[in-house]
């Protein structure tokens, strides 16, 4: 898949679906909420995973790469050997820190509301499955 571009068959125009399915994949807002919540300006790469540790490497690297394209990090290479790699929030990713902050605690909330509708539903889709047998 094209990370750069991607469409809506319906609707391929929408600028805002290329942004929105960017910003809202499975690590990115939890990264932007790693390096927000750090007690530091940048973190380094390792910090980054261990903030996130369910994150494989591979993601995490796709995941910043994908940010910093998008203007959300920036990405400081310092010439030491070995190299040092820091990664920070830029002006744009902290103009939407107000709008996560606001989610999460939305999501924090409703969670266990959500998990009881859940675990209803599944219950329920259960009972219909070996109803059929």
């Amino acid at each position: 898949m094209d990370r750069m571009t991607i469409e809506d068959a319906a609707f391929p125009d929408c600028p805002i679906r290329n942004i929105l399915a960017r910003l809202f994949d499975k690590w990115s807002l939890l990264a932007i909420y790693a390096l927000d919540k750090s007690e530091k300006e940048a973190m380094r790469f390792k910090e980054l995973q261990r903030a996130i540790p369910d994150i494989s490497q591979k993601m995490l690297t796709v995941t910043l790469r994908t940010l910093e394209e998008d203007g959300y990090v920036s990405r400081t290479v310092f010439p030491e050997i070995p190299p040092r790699v820091e990664y920070a929030l830029t002006l744009r990713a902290r103009s939407l820190l107000p709008h996560i902050d606001t989610l999460v605690a939305w999501a924090l909330e409703n969670r266990d509301d959500i998990m009881k509708d859940r675990r209803r539903n599944l219950k329920a889709h259960a009972q219909k499955g070996s109803g059929n047998a």
